[in-house]
């Protein structure tokens, strides 16, 4: 087994440090941390540079009806260069500051996505925009997931205004062609959704929802 590098020794035990007590937990020994909020999870990475010691940092949002087997920024707002590992000293002053931005980025992000309305809310505000679509159909889930309809539609129709030049396109299309088929059935979108969630979350190893949100995928009071 290769051993450690210092650098990597100093994100794992700050991160530990920091993150655990708000709930994160190190995804294997990698250098990503995950906040399990049932149906969306908060993503920190601290990514390694190419071909030298260091860190940088990535914080964002992954919606888990986005059904992949591997971790996807769907939002995806801060993001500082790699820092350079020169002496103990002053990565353990790197890594301090990373970890707090990584803080207090994941707590805005608890705030700001609290629930399935204020989710709608954030991306119901970005307008329909051509060759974006993952933005235009996690909207659409939104929408349908909250009753609007006319918005599903709007989203959803941009989804399969796309070029569908890969299969991956033409699969999310088909997807969009179904939920926009069934907007106006606010129980059969939240069916999908948690079928959704819930295959993500196997996919990603996540085991069993968080207590504090409950174990049932499709919680009241406007949370899926």
């Amino acid at each position: 087994m290769a051993a450690t590098s210092p650098a990597s020794r100093l994100v794992t035990t700050t991160a530990r440090k920091r993150l655990r007590p708000l709930g994160l937990r190190q995804k294997g020994r990698s250098r990503l941390w995950i906040d399990d909020q049932g149906w969306w999870i908060g993503l920190v990475d601290f990514f390694s540079p190419q071909w030298r010691q260091g860190s940088g940092l990535t914080v964002g949002v992954m919606w888990l009806w986005h059904d992949v087997g591997h971790v996807a920024f769907d939002v995806h707002e801060s993001v500082k260069g790699s820092q350079e590992y020169r002496t103990e000293q002053q990565f353990a002053a790197v890594m301090e500051e990373l970890v707090q931005d990584a803080e207090r980025r994941v707590g805005e992000f608890r705030d700001r996505f609290a629930d399935l309305d204020a989710v709608a809310r954030s991306l119901l505000s970005q307008p329909v925009r051509r060759d974006d679509l993952w933005g235009n159909f996690h909207a659409g889930v939104a929408a349908g997931l909250v009753g609007s309809v006319s918005e599903a539609h709007k989203r959803f129709s941009a989804v399969l205004a796309e070029d569908p030049f890969a299969d991956w396109i033409r699969e999310t299309q088909r997807t969009a062609q179904y939920l926009l088929d069934v907007a106006d059935d606010a129980a059969a979108v939240r069916a999908w959704a948690s079928d959704a969630v819930l295959s993500c979350r196997a996919k990603l190893t996540l085991g069993d929802a968080p207590a504090a949100l409950g174990n049932d995928v499709l919680l009241r009071s406007g949370r899926i």
